[in-house]
């Protein structure tokens, strides 16, 4: 079991957000920011909204993967030069987020896919021409080793363990108005094939403990309460540990985790991947299409990080 002195560093204080907006029209041959007034003629955009906000960009827990590719990409983009991310929660950002869309005002805020959040509000990534944030990513398995000599049956199933971003996304939406141990259940009975494939020939064991590691988002939080689930219809004692993602690097690779369902390639946590490489076992992806990067709502006119401008 992992220790509470890890417990504790995995967890993240909320501290306070504000709003980042950013304006972006076309732009011509000259390279100046332009659209277009009511007569079809075109008028070159004038307002920074950025200074009016702080030039600051909505962002989540300080540990997580996406938030260290924003501080890459303040530091790569030039035209972010200036600009801050204010650190938070995932909560904390996903309330500022509706807030903004309820009152139709601009906000920038960094983003993930698979997450309800597309589901329910009309959004779009921003542009990476740098492709600071990466191509599409997968989430893999990874499980401590010895694993498979310990618990053979667990380790089958955790490898079998495959789905889509649709199926995730669909146990994130349900759990907003439930538990995310109820929408799990729910989509276990609704997917009954599938979980099937998962389990053909694994024997059943007798109370066996085994603890999966996981990141505080809603989309670890989805595939792991599936996996609790499946494990424990086969009759395993299931322990849910979330922490910060380097803890959960840590922690498979000394032992004291068994395995995590949760790591994002290759570059959410490409870093502490490669910090704990060799020391853990990589059973390959449980799903493909995953993608992080800046995330605003449709009815803003901007489509490019590019857009943006400096801090004055």
């Amino acid at each position: 079991m992992l220790t509470s002195k890890w417990k504790k560093i995995g967890v993240v204080a909320s501290v306070s957000l504000s709003l980042l907006v950013a304006a972006g029209c076309g732009e011509d041959d000259s390279g100046s920011k332009e659209s277009s007034d009511s007569n079809g003629e075109k008028k070159e955009a004038s307002v920074n909204v950025g200074k009016e906000i702080d030039y600051t960009i909505t962002g989540i827990e300080p540990g997580a993967g996406i938030t260290q590719s924003t501080d890459n990409a303040l530091n790569e983009y030039e035209n972010l030069a200036g600009w801050e991310q204010e650190k938070a929660s995932t909560g904390a950002m996903l309330t500022e987020l509706g807030d903004a869309i309820d009152n139709e005002e601009p906000i920038i805020v960094a983003g993930w896919t698979p997450h309800y959040m597309f589901a329910k509000w009309d959004l779009k990534y921003l542009e990476d021409p740098k492709n600071v944030y990466g191509d599409v990513e997968h989430i893999a398995t990874i499980a401590r080793k010895g694993l498979k000599e310990d618990m053979p049956e667990a380790y089958t199933i955790l490898d079998r363990f495959k789905w889509e971003p649709a199926d995730m996304e669909e146990v994130m939406l349900a759990a907003q108005d439930s538990s995310f141990e109820e929408a799990a259940q729910q989509w276990v009975e609704d997917n009954k094939d599938t979980v099937a494939k998962w389990i053909e020939g694994v024997e059943k064991v007798d109370g066996t403990s085994i603890e999966l590691v996981l990141t505080p988002w809603d989309t670890e939080r989805s595939s792991a309460n599936v996996a609790k689930i499946v494990l424990e219809d086969q009759g395993y004692d299931v322990t849910l540990t979330p922490v910060d993602p380097s803890v959960m690097f840590q922690a498979i690779a000394t032992g004291d985790g068994d395995a995590s369902l949760a790591p994002w390639m290759p570059v959410t946590h490409g870093d502490f991947y490669k910090k704990f490489e060799g020391k853990f076992e990589d059973l390959g992806e449980n799903l493909v299409g995953a993608k992080i990067g800046l995330v605003v709502p449709k009815y803003m006119d901007i489509d490019s990080i590019e857009d943006l401008k400096p801090a004055e």
